[in-house]
């Protein structure tokens, strides 16, 4: 493939088979300095066009970038978008990701003082049961979308019960996530004009529904995280309600949507791949964790994130200025040859496993990644204990999106 033909803005370059993207970046990890892209064309959202980006392609040149968030740092435009978008927009979005020191340490020391012992063990207690009934309802009715059924509820649930969030408003959750994700794919937004407000409705609605429930904590606390955040107190700061309204919306799309599409290429992958998903099976508890590790490097829920260069700065024999927009691409970094052996492979003993998928060793590495690899896990153990016919039966519909690598249907059957 040559890479004068490669366009990473083209949104039918992410509508292409994986094996041509793959090749593709392949292709631009060959060459001697990251490339530059124009920024799509979205003047139909009333958006300017901007200077262009850069591509970090590479594992290393991911990996150092990430770990120098004063020069490619996270507070300047969006990490989720090419364009900077409107401040109304940061105004739903401003969540941890899209902060810089000392403002993002103070609010994952608040989050993460949140996560005590007693909360993490009843989050294991939760996604057992949860597990266990998702699947005893899938064998009940005989197969049907993987997606809808199993590998969407099961995070959607965890992530609403944490929050206290009562069962008959996981339905408009679920569809709000998807409007926010899926605002490009015609299934969840039919008129691509209305994307963006289509997007901010959704976030409003979804800050309201938290705030709302926020409310009722601080004058009744119960056994849920809005309660232990609501009255958090951490060297004499707590969250205010516009950043718990945020942090929700990033633990839907951090902790639901990507957990959600790690779950449902797993599958995909096991079916593709017998030999793998007996191997596992025959020993459920041994290759378990380099397993779900494969699981995430192969399927990089997340493709990329993107940063704000604040200086000049020399990488991979390019000087970066300040301004430059660098998106770190975590599906190329992934399948770096100079880091995995045969990357295109999928390996449940792959070891050593560097990979990438919950981000680079920094400050913004996934907060929730322990909590995405207990879900991945029990899963496919109920999974082979309950359906160990469990097989995908038909080519996975894919999400329209170049930021999240989803899988928006899975028809499987037993």
């Amino acid at each position: 493939m040559r890479t004068e033909d490669i366009d990473l803005s083209d949104m039918g370059f992410w509508a292409r088979p994986s094996a041509e993207r793959n090749a593709a970046f392949a292709a631009l990890r060959r060459l001697e300095r990251p490339a530059h892209f124009a920024e799509p064309d979205l003047s139909a959202l009333g958006f300017p066009q901007g200077p262009g980006y850069y591509a970090l392609v590479t594992h290393a040149d991911v990996t150092e970038a990430s770990r120098n968030p004063k020069v490619f740092c996270s507070s300047r435009g969006s990490v989720a978008n090419t364009f900077d978008p409107p401040e109304e927009f940061l105004e739903y979005f401003g969540s941890m990701i899209n902060m810089d020191d000392p403002r993002h340490a103070r609010l994952r020391r608040i989050v993460s003082r949140a996560f005590t012992p007693k909360m993490v063990e009843k989050i294991r207690a939760d996604i057992d049961r949860a597990a266990v009934r998702l699947i005893e309802d899938l064998r009940r009715k005989g197969g049907g979308d993987f997606v809808t059924e199993v590998a969407a509820p099961l995070p959607l649930k965890i992530i609403c019960d944490l929050m206290g969030l009562p069962e008959e408003r996981y339905r408009r959750v679920f569809e709000l996530s998807n409007a926010m994700i899926g605002s490009f794919d015609p299934e969840y937004v039919p008129d691509y004009t209305e994307a963006l407000g289509t997007v901010l409705a959704s976030a409003e609605e979804m800050r309201g529904l938290v705030q709302d429930l926020a409310a009722e904590r601080a004058e009744r606390p119960a056994d849920d995280l809005t309660s232990l955040l609501v009255h958090a107190n951490v060297d004499g700061e707590s969250l205010s309600d516009q950043e718990l309204g945020s942090f929700f919306i990033l633990l839907l799309v951090a902790g639901n949507e990507t957990t959600r599409n790690a779950i449902a290429h797993g599958l995909k992958q096991l079916t593709l791949n017998p030999g793998q998903r007996d191997r596992w099976m025959s020993d459920f508890d041994r290759y378990a964790p380099s397993a779900v590790e494969e699981i995430v490097r192969y399927a990089s829920p997340v493709t990329y994130m993107r940063r704000t260069v604040t200086g000049d700065y020399d990488l991979h024999g390019h000087r970066f200025r300040d301004g430059d927009k660098v998106l770190m691409f975590y599906c190329s970094a992934n399948r770096d040859e100079s880091v995995f052996a045969d990357p295109d492979r999928f390996d449940i003993t792959r070891d050593p496993n560097p990979h990438l998928g919950f981000g680079a060793a920094g400050p913004h590495f996934c907060l929730g990644a322990h909590l995405a690899r207990m879900e991945i896990t029990v899963v496919f153990r109920e999974l082979f204990r309950r359906l160990p016919g469990l097989r995908s039966a038909a080519p996975p519909e894919r999400l329209h999106s170049n930021f999240i690598n989803g899988i928006k249907h899975l028809r499987c059957e037993f």
